[in-house]
């Protein structure tokens, strides 16, 4: 076996210009590959964490068929017991109780549809951001005043100002309507249409009792340490909850279309990385069926002198694996050094393009990632990919009879 490696490793440096050029390309690929996926889940993370941050939370805890259809009956009361078990899981960061209404919003001769959500400021810090995208004013004190803020473009649509008052109007949980009276101390600025255009922010205590729903909640949204305790959490939270009427349900099951839209990019992305691999895996089809046709006379007289044939084709497996090794190590070197710059230096988009992303609620920053899986993923890829363009020169080389080596030219 020894000898098989010597002779595969001098082979390789016989044309030394043609073997660099060939393992400059394992690199390049390497290198560019795992520097493109590490920017696609840096910033998938990036997108996740913004968007859960922003409002969702990372889990929501609900009743089970709320999300199918969302009603003021599909509720529950947040009692002692249920608090200490989100309170007790390390992974859980904080957690806020809120109430979601459909009501109608009036000022003067103007009225327009509008999602009502009850929040406790105090306990939305540790769990969201959006108290902090206040584009005038500012956001609610307490949550059992009469204050209200508004998406910008519902106070521009209701031709209204900051500190104006207003009259909402919705269905209360007994199926009367209530109404009241509320000033707005401020917009909220948060980049969806839904939120900006309908949204409507008042305090918890507030809105339970304008529906006159008790202390009862439509959702507790957590938020988590990590996006990657989501899965750990929802599985020990539902195996609590399972006898009740609840459920925890992940960010991707409140969100499915976040979720559908970094799929699709990703499935984009991986096209793209599949044919850079294979435009390599044709280069090193080139080098090693170059290297074999050039090597037939001398392999022929090889086999005459009683080589065996398994030990040639070893020989010319052997050199390419040297190439796809050297070339696959060398790219993840220069890889580490990439992602590593990326991550602590993220590229972040300025002036009208990222006010472009901001208005529709992107964040406008590409960070990568160095999660081994970028790393290992790609790089068994390239490997074997690497390993299965030298099928038709080993092929080849096996077929070969000594008379017909020696005597090609």
């Amino acid at each position: 076996m020894s000898l098989i490696i010597k002779l595969a490793w001098r082979n390789l440096w016989r044309n030394s210009r043609r073997t660099i050029i060939t393992i400059l390309a394992v690199t390049f690929a390497t290198l560019f590959s795992i520097a493109m996926r590490g920017i696609q889940l840096g910033t998938y993370e990036e997108t996740i964490n913004f968007a859960v941050g922003l409002f969702s939370g990372y889990l929501q805890i609900q009743h089970k068929d709320y999300q199918e259809s969302p009603s003021l009956h599909k509720s529950f009361v947040l009692d002692g017991k249920l608090r200490d078990i989100i309170t007790g899981m390390p992974e859980v960061r904080g957690y806020a109780p809120r109430v979601y209404a459909d009501g109608l919003a009036s000022y003067k001769n103007t009225s327009l549809g509008a999602v009502i959500f009850g929040v406790d400021p105090e306990r939305e810090k540790a769990v969201t951001t959006f108290p902090k995208k206040i584009d005038q004013g500012r956001f609610i004190r307490g949550d059992n005043s009469n204050e209200i803020v508004v998406g910008y473009k519902m106070l521009r649509n209701l031709r209204a100002e900051v500190g104006d008052e207003i009259i909402l109007l919705s269905q209360g949980y007994d199926g009367s309507l209530g109404n009241a009276r509320f000033r707005i101390v401020g917009t909220l600025k948060m980049g969806s249409p839904d939120f900006d255009g309908m949204g409507v922010f008042m305090g918890l205590s507030r809105l339970q009792e304008l529906l006159g729903m008790g202390h009862r909640i439509n959702v507790v949204a957590l938020s988590l340490n990590s996006v990657y305790d989501v899965e750990q959490v929802a599985d020990k939270l539902n195996q609590v909850l399972r006898a009740s009427t609840l459920s925890a349900l992940r960010w991707d099951q409140v969100m499915p279309e976040l979720k559908q839209g970094i799929e699709l990019d990703n499935i984009s992305g991986m096209i793209y990385l599949f044919i850079l691999i294979l435009v390599v895996a044709f280069g090193i089809l080139n080098t090693v069926l170059m290297s074999v046709t050039e090597r037939f006379k001398e392999f022929g007289i090889l086999l005459s002198v009683g080589m065996p044939q398994g030990m040639l084709v070893a020989v010319v497996f052997i050199e390419t694996v040297f190439i796809a090794l050297i070339g696959i190590v060398i790219g993840n070197i220069l890889a580490v050094g990439v992602n590593y710059y990326f991550y602590v230096n993220p590229i972040e988009f300025t002036g009208e393009y990222k006010a472009m992303m901001e208005q529709y609620g992107f964040l406008p920053v590409l960070r990568s990632s160095l999660k081994l899986s970028s790393f290992f993923n790609t790089t068994l890829s390239i490997f074997a990919i690497s390993l299965v363009s030298t099928i038709y020169p080993l092929v080849r080389t096996y077929k070969l009879e000594p008379l017909k080596g020696i005597r090609y030219t």
